[in-house]
């Protein structure tokens, strides 16, 4: 979204977010969210499906062979591992697919870490490789029984839910390995929320948990008879699961109110929102201010200027939530600001 101030007319700039304001004794505050769409891996029909936010359903790709982690990149690609191939394709947001990693063990869960390195739980093998975004793969942890789900925290440690253990582990970036939760009856989803409690679908239970960063559990929401499988935040803060016999998608508030997203899939897997970013843009005689914030905290973000809404400059690149501040002389031109994802 551009804001010109001489005449507050908004305008679209392509994807991007952008707050501008001309010098002088001028207050503006704009708010832009741009709407996600929830993107689907449906074991039943071998396609991936792309929902809008008011439940729209279109295909976004088919023909896979059983497809069931999801994992988008800062640029926008979708990462689809393929557990009946072994192979883990890349799809360009337009949807032209290339073989991004092959030779696997029934791949399953996927995550990036904030360095866009991709990391994979291989459920076959019981191992975690890291990929680098080239390709390039590495064993980052082993010896796990039934690795089904990835998920990382805000400080960078890598949750890996074993479905046959029970067990929710913690690995930090050298490898090291902590238990963080036990006593679960088949946790197969893993996500965190803004506030750093990591949530989990225990498909056995039919119980949906809230673990707290320091390992406190309570039961957000019970009697899932789909029963839960995956786990996704939207970047309102709103949980959605999905229910693999059921077929279909519920969505819950943060305070637990439960609502149908959508129904009628065919063994409903992963889930992944694409990655965008919301703004705040706020100017007060000639001083600028950016507070930017996102729906997952594992990409950095870059706040570019122009005068021209042709030619933009990088100013500050950081991770967020971050307020950036910028004075502007009282005599200077009009000048635009945009926020954008970084690697």
């Amino acid at each position: 979204m551009v804001l010109r101030s001489d005449n507050m007319n908004l305008s679209t700039l392509r994807d991007s977010f952008c707050g501008a304001v001309c010098a002088g004794a001028v207050t503006i505050t704009v708010i832009s969210a741009q709407a996600q769409n929830l993107f689907v891996s449906d074991l039943g029909s071998s396609n991936i499906y792309e929902f809008t936010p008011d439940g729209v359903r279109s295909t976004f790709a088919s023909g896979l062979l059983q497809p069931a982690g999801l994992a988008f990149n800062s640029t926008g690609d979708l990462f689809v591992s393929e557990l009946g191939s072994g192979n883990i394709y890349k799809f360009t947001p337009d949807g032209a697919r290339s073989t991004f990693a092959s030779g696997l063990s029934s791949p399953d869960g996927l995550a990036f870490n904030r360095g866009g390195e991709l990391f994979e739980a291989d459920s076959g093998s019981g191992n975690i490789y890291k990929f680098t975004p080239s390709g390039a793969q590495t064993t980052f942890a082993s010896g796990f029984a039934d690795p089904v789900a990835l998920a990382f925290s805000g400080s960078g440690d890598l949750f890996v839910a074993d479905a046959v253990n029970a067990t929710i582990y913690r690995l930090t970036a050298d490898g090291g390995e902590s238990t963080f939760a036990t006593g679960l009856q088949g946790p197969f989803g893993l996500a965190f929320n803004s506030a750093g409690d990591l949530f989990v679908s225990d498909y056995n239970s039919g119980n949906i948990y809230k673990f707290t960063p320091d390992g406190v559990s309570n039961t957000f929401v019970s009697g899932l008879v789909g029963p839960p499988y995956a786990l996704a935040f939207d970047s309102g803060g709103n949980l959605f699961d999905s229910q693999f016999f059921g077929g279909q998608i519920y969505e819950f508030t943060p305070g637990g109110d439960k609502s149908t997203f959508t129904s009628g899939l065919a063994y409903p897997m992963a889930l992944a929102f694409q990655p965008v970013s919301t703004l705040q843009a706020v100017a007060t005689g000639g001083k600028f201010q950016l507070t930017v914030a996102m729906p997952s905290p594992y990409h950095s973000t870059v706040i570019q200027t122009s005068t021209n809404l042709a030619d933009w400059v990088n100013i500050y690149t950081n991770t967020p939530p971050f307020t950036f501040t910028n004075s502007m002389s009282t005599t200077s031109s009009c000048c635009y600001y945009r926020a954008v994802l970084g690697p």
